[in-house]
């Protein structure tokens, strides 16, 4: 009973770094998500752990999908090359350490916008095209955030079910 107790903290504790993960994408969130969900199955070993990992491994998994078919159908549309939103990315990581709190998403508009000026050499069409990037990504990590809410609703269920069962 110890373990399942010290398991499901554990669990806990992933999950919310899973769901921080999809929100600052250097961690990666859905997939921590359904990890501890399976170590939580593992963990408690019943019915009720392997219907909230099959449950919330659809969600965070049907979330992670989501979140890159809509950014990426979204960029093509816009022929935004996949090399720009990289570049924004690493440049976010690096405004992460020099900007905290907020040096992730400054980092990352920048270095979108300076990957597009340089690639189109109009200030107005790479500032257009940055936006609708910008746009793209985060209605992808809304879908994916969305959704690994719902896998993380479906383990407190369980976990709630589970030890009021036993």
């Amino acid at each position: 009973m110890e373990l399942q107790v010290v398991m499901t903290v554990v669990c806990g504790l992933l999950i919310a770094v899973g769901i921080a993960g999809i929100v600052i994408p250097v961690l990666p969130g859905s997939i921590l998500v359904i990890a501890a969900l399976l170590v939580w199955a593992l963990a408690v070993a019943s019915v009720e752990g392997w219907v909230v990992f099959a449950i919330g491994t659809v969600l965070a998994g049907a979330g992670l999908s989501a979140g890159l078919v809509l950014t990426g159908r979204s960029l093509r549309q816009r022929e935004i090359p996949g090399r720009s939103v990289t570049i924004g990315v690493l440049a976010g990581i690096v405004g992460l350490f020099v900007i905290p709190v907020v040096g992730l998403f400054v980092g990352f508009a920048v270095g979108l916008f300076a990957s597009e000026y340089a690639r189109q050499r109009a200030p107005g069409a790479a500032l257009s095209s940055s936006v609708h990037a910008l746009r793209a990504t985060g209605l992808g990590i809304l879908a994916e955030l969305g959704l690994a809410c719902l896998a993380a609703t479906t383990w407190v269920i369980g976990v709630w079910v589970y030890f009021a069962t036993i």
